[in-house]
């Protein structure tokens, strides 16, 4: 509740995906109101909070406008959000944007919506509120997307609050679009990359450090496309002497010189690089219009591996049309055997505006209607062997990405297939479980030493020693009970440089 009565005629607002997640979009649209901002308010939730509760708070500043960022994760949220607030303040108008509103069809329904911004909102929210709040009438229901000159915007980073920088990743970016033709990817819609000034960049980051500010999240698609301006930004980074964090989305197969000399300076935790492989396999690629360099891919993951301290994160996608699970497989161990890092296992899905619809005929792709609308079945992969990789998915983030099994895994999957070790291993652990959610790390140490015992048929002794090193190497822990009989040591006090570390880094760090 507000302990006092304030008004604003203008909230922006949206639920973000955990608390610790920030919205930039919101930012900019704040800093572009003009002679508005001061009518203006951010007001950022959470999923999974009661939308009766967010529209009650959002209604006490009694607000004319709402503007809401709608998202994949937050859609189904925003539509229940939006019908409550129509019943309750049927004059406030209520105006949407983001990626889950700019692109036909619309899988859940935003009539109840008065506006909707697709693209870039900067401008046109700006334009609609003035209109609004002038009683100018607005014939419109959809602006329809128009890029906009990015030397003309605000930049909206003076919009993070101290508690933004204090306990939440600061999302910024360099650039907007990419050129790649990826379908399955709403960036490859806009084929125009534009580059924000990057002195005038720099400045804004300069005040954000100085604020505090120790962890940027870049979400520039293709950060290593243009690599005057990623050296720029690197450099910036590696003058700083106090521990930060800093996270960039790269393509696979473009590490020059100049970029590889400045990958080496980077201290350990501090630098992390998300690659977008999601598949090996040529004919798979061309199929979906991505470029792919395996002998390149090879090459700069191994530098990245073997020269480096860089985090990093692989993305390998599953039912992607004409692979199968076998070839799915196939990527994962040639991925494996290159690096020890992170490998996100998505499963493909089918948003509007991309163009996989064209492969739903000849590969019988059906895909959910609901976000995320992820892939169902196809004629290659059914429906229960999709569930079935799905779990192998969640299972994969639990036992590998996690970090918590390291030494365990690799002794799991040791002189066999990654792939169908792990297969095996997650429809046992299934079948134990019937669940792949609200398993705590005490039971997931109990399934992996009971399967390589068991089934496995390894030594328990090892196995054990393995377990009790990768639990301990985290502070803090104490020992599963089941192990205590292969150790004398039940806890883990070793606290130091805990503090602002990604625990995943934390854990991958030897």
């Amino acid at each position: 509740m507000l302990t006092t009565k304030q008004t604003k005629e203008i909230i922006l607002t949206t639920l973000n995906g955990r608390y610790t997640h920030s919205s930039l979009g919101l930012r900019y649209l704040y800093a572009n109101l003009g002679e508005l901002q001061h009518k203006a308010i951010i007001k950022e939730y959470v999923i999974n909070e009661r939308m009766q509760d967010i529209a009650e708070n959002l209604l006490q500043y009694s607000p004319k406008i709402i503007g809401i960022g709608v998202y994949i994760w937050n859609a189904s949220d925003v539509k229940e959000l939006v019908e409550i607030i129509k019943k309750v303040a049927t004059d406030t108008v209520i105006i949407l944007g983001g990626p889950e509103v700019s692109y036909r069809p619309f899988r859940v329904n935003f009539d109840k919506a008065d506006f909707v911004i697709e693209g870039e909102g900067e401008v046109p929210f700006y334009e609609l509120c003035r209109d609004i709040l002038n009683n100018i009438e607005v014939k419109e229901k959809v602006f329809h997307p128009k890029l906009y000159e990015l030397k003309k915007l605000q930049l909206p980073y003076k919009h993070y609050d101290d508690n933004d920088i204090a306990n939440r990743y600061i999302y910024v970016e360099a650039s907007r679009g990419c050129p790649f033709s990826c379908e399955f990817c709403l960036s490859s819609i806009d084929k125009e990359v534009r580059n924000f000034d990057i002195d005038e960049l720099l400045k804004e980051f300069s005040i954000l450090w100085d604020r505090g500010a120790r962890n940027f999240k870049f979400i520039d698609r293709t950060f290593n496309l243009d690599i005057k301006l990623a050296t720029r930004l690197l450099d910036f980074f590696l003058e700083k002497n106090e521990p930060f964090t800093t996270h960039f989305e790269v393509i696979p197969d473009h590490f020059p010189s100049e970029l590889r000399e400045r990958i080496k300076k980077f201290p350990p935790t501090s630098l992390q690089l998300e690659i977008g492989i999601q598949t090996l396999k040529k004919d798979i690629a061309k199929n979906i219009k991505r470029n792919l360099n395996i002998p390149k891919i090879k090459e700069n993951l191994e530098f990245l591996e073997n020269e480096t301290n860089a985090h990093i994160h692989l993305d390998l996608i599953i039912g992607l049309p004409g692979e199968s699970c076998e070839s799915f497989g196939e990527n994962l161990d040639y991925l494996c055997s290159l690096s020890n890092s992170e490998i996100q296992v998505g499963v493909l899905k089918k948003l509007s505006g991309t163009t996989l619809n064209r492969h739903d005929e000849l590969y019988g792709m059906t895909y959910s209607d609901m976000p995320p609308y992820d892939i169902l079945a196809n004629n290659i992969i059914p429906f229960e062997k999709m569930q079935v990789m799905k779990r192998f998915s969640r299972f994969w983030d639990l036992f590998y990405n996690s970090g918590n099994f390291t030494s365990s895994f690799a002794y799991l999957v040791e002189n066999r297939s990654v792939y169908e070790t792990f297969y095996d291993f997650s429809n046992w652990i299934y079948g134990k479980t019937y669940s792949t959610w609200q398993i705590s790390l005490d039971r997931l140490a109990q399934f992996l030493f009971n399967y390589m015992c068991e089934v496995q048929m390894k030594d328990k002794t090892k196995v054990a020693n393995l377990l009790v090193d990768d639990v301990l190497k985290v502070g803090g822990r104490k020992l599963p009970s089941f192990l205590r009989e292969y150790s004398d040591i039940t806890d883990s006090f070793d606290k130091q440089n805990l503090a602002n570390k990604n625990k995943r880094q934390q854990k991958r760090v030897d």
